[in-house]
């Protein structure tokens, strides 16, 4: 028996490699796994999701109004939209999943003993006054260090130190710490101090008061105004909260160059039954799951695997790493910003629309000066078809 695979063969975002035409048919199960095996598997190489961006299209500041970004439609082709155009894509029996995380001032600055400067970024929250912390400093950091926390006299201790964060003790309760004396954590890409406005702007408008733990924001999700919500629940279409507290591993760089050898941070993540049961309620009656961010499709493609291909109820930690060759069992679209070259965001987005598809659009969104990353412009992905088997 000949088992045929039809399936269309990607080229690389640098414009390089050895992969065989766009639209080609591999034959016979063996030329087909070892050409997924190169493309998909042990050999796949990060070199393969460069790109370079012009720094003009890198976005410093948010747009006046949430809504005004531009949409790219990636499904057959291409189609250049406005945010506000999103009512017209979706269906009334769709479902539309949000990270209702919020976003905490996680920047902090001190100085130590000797008089160097220190700048913390908080990981993780672990208990009233200890947390895990990225620094940044010009001067060793040692055990024991006391840090006074400017511009206050409050003051944490460096504990110990694990990998690439450190354990911190501070004089107080960290939420009050980081209320009256952090800065927004603004990603390192933008390339200025922090204004009044990302206090509003870097949050979502749904994002609940009570799950603030996020370190960095669910950027997808920061295109939605209030009005536009209203017109998308009046039309018919549900919209269902999740929650994946963003942590610092979101800009974790990936330092192997075989990229299935990187390990993502954990995250904490929580899918309440009445979530569930409103997707279950959308997908028997035909209609779309749509993933507002990455970290929303995370979440719920996470709790699919945990429960062994069921959706149900779940509360803990995910460390999932999506990338091409990954086979989605829940999300039928998804809405994301721009990502950085060589980012775990990229080879998620690249698995899930198609690796040409999602080039043709990088290329097509630079060279129509879409905005990027974090304050930029979005796009609206269809899954694209997975590979499926003939039998002779």
């Amino acid at each position: 028996m000949l088992r045929l695979h039809l399936f269309k063969i990607p080229r690389f975002f640098n414009h390089g490699g050895s992969s065989p035409p766009s639209g080609t048919i591999v034959e016979g199960s063996q030329g087909f796994r070892r050409f997924l095996r190169a493309r998909c598997g042990d050999t796949l190489k990060l070199e393969d999701f460069n790109f370079q961006l012009p720094k003009e299209l890198i976005a410093s500041f948010p747009l006046e109004e949430r809504s005004n970004s531009r949409l790219l439609l990636v499904k057959d082709g291409l189609q250049d939209l406005i945010f506000k155009d999103l009512p017209n894509l979706l269906r009334p029996n769709d479902v539309l999943v949000v990270n209702d995380s919020k976003v905490i001032k996680a920047r902090l600055f001190g100085i130590r003993e000797t008089g160097s400067k220190v700048e913390f970024l908080i990981e993780k929250i672990l208990d009233e006054t200890s947390c895990l912390v990225q620094t940044k400093s010009n001067s060793k950091l040692k055990k024991g260090d006391k840090i006074f926390l400017s511009p206050s006299k409050e003051t944490l201790i460096l504990t110990e130190q694990k990998d690439e964060v450190w354990l911190v003790n501070f004089s107080k309760s960290v939420r009050r710490i980081i209320e009256e004396f952090g800065h927004v954590p603004l990603p390192p890409y933008i390339k200025r101090k922090v204004s009044p406005l990302d206090s509003e702007r870097y949050q979502t408008v749904y994002a609940d008061p009570i799950k603030n733990f996020s370190v960095a924001a669910p950027t997808a999700g920061l295109h939605f105004d209030q009005q536009l919500l209203n017109l998308i629940s009046s039309n018919g279409t549900n919209i269902v909260n999740v929650t994946l507290h963003v942590g610092m591993g979101t800009f974790k760089p990936i330092k192997d160059e075989s990229i299935k050898d990187h390990k993502m941070h954990k995250e904490s993540i929580e899918v309440t039954g009445d979530a569930i049961e409103k997707i279950t309620e959308a997908r028997d009656k035909g209609g779309r799951v749509i993933c507002v961010g990455t970290t929303t499709l995370r979440c719920l493609e996470s709790i699919c695997i945990k429960n062994k291909g069921v959706l149900k109820p779940f509360k803990g930690e995910t460390d999932i790493f999506i990338y091409p060759g990954f086979k989605f069992k829940v999300s039928d679209a998804l809405i994301t910003n721009f990502h950085l070259p060589k980012s775990t965001l990229l080879l998620l987005v690249s698995a899930f629309g198609g690796y040409e598809k999602i080039r043709l659009a990088y290329d097509h969104a630079i060279r129509e000066n879409y905005r990027f990353y974090s304050y930029g412009d979005a796009m609206f992905i269809s899954l694209s078809p997975q590979p499926i088997d003939y039998d002779f």
